[in-house]
């Protein structure tokens, strides 16, 4: 029996399209298993082992989390070297990368004549707007540029006292570079003379927070010397300067060994300036202090590079004539020699020619003795009168002839020399100038030898015995840091403070002690103070740490109760990690359970480091105080 066409077609077709699936269902399996293999294989050898493989027909499928996005791309890569890369699904993930580390926030302040800029890195909640009107706020006409940028971060610790304490002595400084960072802030800068020096570093070392570390380095620019002037004299007692200038350090040492070499005795002052009239200035002044020690006695006044050698009168002329001769030929061509010889004394007398002025401690002026002329009376008259007052100032000269041409000249240049002092007397003869008195400056015996042989010239000569006193302390003025913590030394060295056994409560007998402290905290104003507590060795560490902590707290305290403006003050206990005795014997613990009183002192700053890389080194340093502080202790013995 024959089957029907149509049946027998399509059975042909249903056999053929079961054996197509069978056979293409057999292809796609073995593909899947091929690809995951393969993948699998790429992804093991490039040490992908946390990543998962899986086939879904033409596609394979990745998984698993990679440690960073440049491993997850190195897998993907991996995986298509194998297969197509239209075939590969990526469904890997990425470890959560931790939270970035803040930055290092800075700010450089530069202030000159020109305005102030301000450089470096700021957290973005600080307010800018606000800071710039700070700085605004320093001078009407100031320009202030802002070159900041900003990060959102938190603001780190100490970062506010750093900008706040940055701006307050930006106001006191002109001239300065200020780098702050949180907890530090460096200062370079410069003043106008040593004393505005030592004045702005004690200002500014009150004013700092003390939980803030400061660096200072303020220098004083070395002053012009006008003229330039050296006066080496040589008497019965031996040299001494009236005035020694040079251009530098080891000029100032070349001419000192000279002078020392003719007898130098007692102090000395050379001051180090600009204005030396020729680089061979030491090899003049060497010279010319030699040629006066080989004549004896007299004097030898150099005027920039005018040169007067006076001889005592007495030397021998045949020397003299030698001396001066000797040196005219070796002296610097820049440089010109004139040598006197007194005159021997005669036995005519005709009375004394001179004139005189002195001035009392209380600044009343007399002035007396011989005027060539009216003209030459109303000038020192009005003279005095102005640079005196008029009030104090009481006239009693009188005009004389034949007086000296150069008369007028040093009566002048003398009254404008006594009024450098404080008080002395003047005396001025044909033959000499002679000023002797007291002086709070310092360095006045200098100006002055320098004022004279300036305005009388070539072979004039002129006596100064000027003292110098330091001037009295006004009477609101603050003790000295320095001396502060000295007093506190000798009051506990007296009287220790003592702790109640295992307790920060003070001892009844150690009151007296914290008492006279306060009283010269009281006296001593705002300066910072580290009062810092310390234990022996005895006990837990941790124990130890956490009394002394409490200890030094509790002597803040107690001056914070007795009135004492404290915010200057810090309280760090450091344990027992300080020991100043042998812990080994209870003389030795006794010393280490102490209580001591510390300034916080400045740090010193290279004058080389610019810029804030430099100081971001110096702030990822420990802070002192914060390192050691966890500080502590316990008197063993007393828990």
């Amino acid at each position: 029996m024959r089957l029907p066409f149509i049946f027998t077609v399509s059975l042909i077709f249903l056999v053929s399209a079961g054996l197509s699936l069978l056979a293409a269902s057999f292809a796609v399996t073995k593909i899947e298993e091929t690809s995951e293999f393969a993948v699998r294989r790429a992804l093991d050898l490039k040490g992908h082992d946390w990543a998962e493989v899986q086939s879904d027909g033409l596609r394979v499928v990745l998984t698993g989390t990679a440690p960073d996005e440049a491993t997850r791309f190195n897998a993907l890569t991996a995986a298509g070297t194998e297969v197509e890369t239209s075939r590969v699904i990526d469904e890997m993930g990425v470890t959560a990368t931790l939270d970035l580390a803040a930055p290092r926030f800075s700010a450089e302040i530069l202030r000159n004549d020109s305005g102030i800029s301000v450089i470096g890195l700021i957290p973005a909640s600080q307010d800018r707007a606000a800071l710039m009107d700070r700085l605004h706020s320093l001078g009407r006409t100031i320009e202030v540029s802002d070159l900041m940028e900003t990060a959102d971060y938190p603001k780190p610790k100490g970062w506010d006292d750093a900008i706040n304490y940055a701006i307050e002595a930006l106001s006191r400084l002109p001239r300065a570079k200020i780098s702050a960072s949180p907890g530090l802030v460096r200062i370079t800068a410069i003043a106008d003379s040593q004393a505005e020096k030592e004045q702005l570093e004690q200002d500014l070392t009150r004013a700092a927070p003390p939980s803030l570390r400061i660096g200072l380095s303020i220098s004083a620019p070395r002053p012009v010397i006008t003229p330039f002037t050296l006066r080496y004299l040589i008497s019965d007692a031996g040299g001494q300067f009236d005035a020694c200038s040079a251009q530098g350090e080891m000029a100032r040492d070349r001419i000192v060994a000279a002078a020392q070499d003719a007898g130098l005795s007692g102090p000395y002052t050379c001051t180090i300036g600009l204005g030396v009239p020729s680089p061979r200035w030491p090899e003049a002044a060497e010279l010319s202090i030699r040629a006066l020690a080989e004549i004896g006695q007299g004097s030898i006044t150099i005027s920039d590079a005018d040169i007067t050698l006076i001889a005592a009168q007495g030397t021998q002329p045949a020397l003299f004539d030698r001396v001066v001769g000797e040196l005219e030929n070796t002296l610097p061509e820049v440089f010109a020699l004139h040598a006197v010889l007194p005159e021997p004394e005669t036995e005519e007398q005709t009375g004394p020619i001179e004139f005189s002025a002195t001035r009392s401690p209380e600044g009343l002026v007399q002035l007396r003795g011989r005027l060539g002329d009216e003209t030459l009376r109303d000038m020192v008259d009005s003279y005095a009168r102005a640079a005196f007052g008029s009030e104090r100032v009481h006239v009693a000269t009188r005009v004389a002839p034949d007086l000296p041409a150069d008369w007028a000249v040093r009566v002048l240049a003398g009254l404008e020399a006594l009024t450098q002092l404080h008080n002395g007397a003047l005396t001025v003869t044909p033959e000499s100038v002679d000023l002797t008195g007291l002086s709070h400056d310092k360095d006045a015996k200098a100006q002055i030898a320098g004022h004279l042989s300036d305005k009388l010239g070539e072979g004039q000569d002129f006596t100064l015995a000027i003292t110098y006193q330091p001037p009295p302390e006004p009477k609101d003025a603050l003790p000295d840091p320095e001396l502060c913590e000295e007093q506190i030394a000798e009051v506990q060295s007296v009287g220790k403070i003592a702790f109640e056994p295992g307790s920060a409560t003070i001892a009844a007998d150690s009151r007296d002690s914290v008492n006279q402290i306060a009283d010269i905290l009281r006296a001593c104003g705002a300066i910072r103070m580290e009062i810092q507590g310390h234990t022996d060795s005895q006990g837990r560490e941790e124990m130890n740490q956490q009394l002394s902590q409490a200890r030094a707290q509790s002597i803040l305290n107690e001056l914070r109760g007795r009135r004492i403006p404290t915010a200057s003050y810090t309280a760090v206990g450091y344990g027992e990690a300080q020991p100043i005795a042998d812990n080994d014997s209870e003389e030795g613990r006794e010393e280490n359970r102490r209580i001591e009183f510390r300034l916080i002192r400045p740090e010193p700053v290279e004058s080389t480091e610019t810029g804030l890389e430099a100081l971001e080194a110096e702030s990822n340093a420990p802070e002192a105080g914060q390192t050691d502080n966890t500080a502590s202790d316990a008197d063993a013995g007393d828990q």
